[in-house]
């Protein structure tokens, strides 16, 4: 009885062995998924922006006229510069931004981002200034009118220009099954210098010594991006900035002061892959 056991097992076990071999030679097996290594993708930006600023005090020092002065909590505006004859002049007369970043890990959702902000500061014309320190060795407590008419004007105009070396993550909101449309939101930090183009005069005194290495400045920036067919994207943003100026040129001296800004800034931009196989742009996006 037993015999006849063992032989009805063995064309069984040998049935079986023969599926598996086919199976495993000609048989549908599941792909495994490619791993992308070290995926990169970079993206560039061109854009506009408007700024508020913060009340700040200016610190005005200069030696061969004696004067060691504060200008005390003065109020300053940008100027977006489109009524400057935008068309007959250049795109760069407005207050610009631009965006040059590479997402470079798996998750496409880590990238180092070069950040230029070109802004405008100038100190309200015509406004009543508060002037406390030594001028021309007297000291002085008084106010001014602050306008060109008098001799005085203090505009960052040519640039405050801030520029940062972000760290930039990218979180996926919404995405179609076919990746040609994404929305993402994005959070920036980073620090950098200001390159400041200082045009100035202080009681009649005039300089304007173009652009300098100015100070540093800190920022923190959170965006909106809409991607389109997969590389054409727009984006929406907004940034607080904290900058400190100093050893600003003037005449026979130097001036300092620090301030907080605010802005909104739309920009258009394109994204390009390093790579054939990069996540961020497969049809079946494996990424959010």
């Amino acid at each position: 009885m037993k015999n006849i056991c063992v032989y009805r097992a063995l064309p069984l076990s040998g049935l079986i062995l023969l599926l598996f071999i086919y199976n495993s030679t000609f048989g549908q097996t599941v792909p495994e998924p490619k791993k992308h290594k070290n995926p990169r993708s970079w993206y560039f930006s061109w854009g506009y922006n408007g700024e508020w600023y913060t009340r700040s005090t200016v610190h005005v020092k200069m030696n061969g006229e004696g004067d060691n002065y504060d200008l005390v909590h003065v109020q300053a505006h940008d100027h977006k510069g489109w009524d400057d004859g935008l068309f007959q002049k250049q795109l760069t007369i407005p207050q610009y931004n631009y965006r040059l970043g590479c997402y470079f890990n798996e998750k496409q959702d880590l990238a180092i981002e070069l950040n230029f902000d070109h802004t405008k500061y100038i100190i309200t014309d015509g406004e009543k200034i508060h002037l406390k320190g030594s001028h021309s060795n007297v000291k002085s407590d008084t106010t001014i009118i602050f306008s060109e008419g008098n001799g005085f004007y203090y505009y960052l105009n040519n640039g405050a220009n801030f520029f940062l070396i972000n760290i930039v993550k990218r979180h996926g909101l919404y995405r179609t099954k076919d990746n040609n449309l994404r929305i993402d939101f994005t959070g920036k930090v980073g620090v950098g210098p200001v390159i400041p183009h200082v045009e100035n005069s202080f009681f009649g005194h005039k300089n304007d010594p173009h652009f300098q290495f100015g100070g540093w400045n800190t920022g923190i920036e959170t965006a909106f991006r809409f991607t389109i067919m997969k590389y054409a994207y727009i984006e929406m943003s907004q940034k607080v900035d904290y900058a400190r100026y100093s050893n600003l040129k003037i005449y026979d001296g130097t001036a300092k002061q620090n301030f907080g800004t605010y802005e909104l800034i739309l920009s258009g931009g394109i994204f390009l892959p390093s790579k054939k196989h990069n996540p961020m742009f497969a049809k079946t996006n494996s990424i959010k």
